[in-house]
């Protein structure tokens, strides 16, 4: 029995999350003939959880009167960056980004519309359904539709090449029966979307700290992809990046993304609410939560850190709204009506990242930090909130509030992860480079796997850069390897 229908396909896809699926669908409407694989036992990724992708200039901004200029996107983008992203791969992203969203539209996704995050620019176009509904409601079936055979619990083993290094061919399993097949194919699209959940290639190729990144994904990225192309002589490129969640409850007994959507979580880790260190020390403006990723990297300059929430904020947030709004899980102003009875549960369950003390001695003890330096920490900001000015960090004094009212809580914060991005070198067609820089003929990647959109820190200020990208490149690498398997096709007639 072999696994695939045909042992022979123009394009082979690997991965189906946002920009595998994108890759199978644009290629199929080229007219090619493609095998999307996919190794779990259900079909997507870590955008199964996304809310909606960057763009600029598409008629859902128009509509709104919203004018961001894309040159203005691309420099802020590569500065942030340090000039480690690609700026030739920016532009074409760019300038392809309104396409994308009509593209989707046309296969059956629905806006909700679109909004900013934190401070940055309204860019982000949200989606009904979450990527679940995008994938599974519209792409997937369009490229059935088309012709593309899918294939679950079946990963892609080896890469097969000709004396040159062009690609000839991939080796499949069954991950239920170990058969293996061999598939002749003239392109292969890598879109296994990036390393984050291989503990082994994090501590290599990062510098976190794995035991305190917690990762809020699929579970599915564990580098294939990119082990994949290394060993058809790839060059490793732009590795060490994780997206970062700032602050995030370390539950061992829940699956991590359970607290996504958790006011208690956002009241946590996503609001600029007092931070004390393992020390009992304030260490950083706590406003840095408006980009998460800047939020990740300072909570990492200490060795443990809590949010210290008193009751007062509590019944402020429910009553008048949260202070900051990082997404479309708990919108900014939100009543964050059920973070009370969500509080009280954890206390009840005694889970390990709450703490609950009637004084703040008490608290300071539970969470085992030094009292006298709490209690001197708590009443120096204290006196900034009743003085309007934060004279150590800067505080906006729109996020200064008194630590005063008992009962007292203290939430340990971890760093969350969503995805790594990069690992592999591209062109603007998205080829995979070798070492020596020139295209590897036949070999494609897209998402996460490819490198170039970002340098260390991913940037928020322009909320759904990384799925907007996972579409585009997935379209731009299906696109391009249609056209090649075309022209292959031609020769060899």
């Amino acid at each position: 029995m072999t696994l695939a229908k045909h042992d022979s396909y123009d394009i082979v896809v690997v991965g189906t999350g946002a920009a595998g699926t994108a890759a199978a669908l644009e290629a199929a409407q080229y007219g090619a003939s493609v095998l999307l694989l996919e190794k779990g036992r259900h079909t997507g990724g870590s955008s199964n959880y996304t809310e909606g992708l960057f763009a600029v200039d598409s008629y859902l901004q128009k509509a709104q009167n919203i004018n961001v200029s894309a040159t203005d996107v691309l420099k802020e983008e590569v500065e942030y960056s340090k000039y480690r992203a690609d700026s030739r791969i920016w532009r074409r992203y760019l300038d392809d980004s309104a396409n994308t969203v009509q593209w989707l539209k046309d296969q059956g996704v629905e806006y909700e519309g679109v909004q900013a995050m934190g401070a940055g620019e309204a860019t982000w176009h949200i989606y009904k359904g979450m990527g679940q509904a995008v994938l599974h409601d519209a792409l997937q079936p369009q490229a059935q539709k088309l012709g593309v055979e899918l294939l679950t619990s079946t990963t892609a083993t080896t890469l097969h090449q000709a004396t040159d290094g062009a690609i000839t061919g991939v080796t499949i399993q069954s991950a239920a029966t170990n058969e293996t097949q061999v598939i002749n194919t003239a392109a292969v699209i890598l879109a296994t979307g990036g390393y984050l959940n291989n503990p082994d290639m994090m501590q290599k190729l990062t510098h976190y700290d794995t035991r305190r990144l917690i990762p809020v994904s699929s579970g599915k990225g564990t580098g294939d992809g990119l082990r994949l192309a290394w060993q058809a002589g790839a060059q490793q490129y732009g590795t060490g990046m994780a997206m970062l969640f700032g602050g995030y409850l370390k539950d061992p007994s829940e699956p991590s993304f359970k607290y996504m959507a958790s006011q208690m979580e956002t009241a946590a880790g996503q609001q600029p609410l007092l931070w004390l260190n393992e020390h009992g020390e304030r260490f950083v403006d706590e406003a840095v939560v408006y980009n998460f990723s800047y939020a990740g990297n300072a909570l990492y300059t200490q060795n443990q850190v809590f949010s210290i929430l008193d009751q007062g904020a509590i019944n402020k947030m429910a009553q008048d709204g949260n202070f900051m709004g990082l997404g479309v899980y708990v919108r900014r102003g939100e009543k964050m009506t059920k973070l009370q009875a969500e509080i009280d549960v954890a206390v009840a369950a005694n889970k390990p990242f709450i703490f609950k003390a009637d004084t703040i001695e008490a608290l300071a003890t539970k969470m085992h930090l030094p009292v006298d330096q709490v209690t001197h920490s708590i009443q120096t900001y204290n006196q900034y909130c009743d003085n309007g000015q934060d004279d150590d960090f800067g505080k906006n004094p729109e996020y200064l509030v008194k630590v005063a009212q008992g009962p007292f809580y203290g939430f340990e914060l971890n760093v969350g992860a969503f995805c790594t991005m990069g690992g592999l070198k591209v062109t603007t067609n998205n080829e995979v480079l070798d070492t020596a820089g020139q295209p590897i003929t036949g070999l494609y990647a897209a998402g996460n796997d490819a490198a170039g959109l970002t340098g260390d820190t991913y940037g928020p200020n322009m909320p759904g850069t990384c799925v907007g990208y996972a579409f585009y490149s997935g379209r731009n690498s299906g696109r391009h390897a249609a056209q090649y398997t075309h022209q292959q096709s031609i020769v060899s007639h």
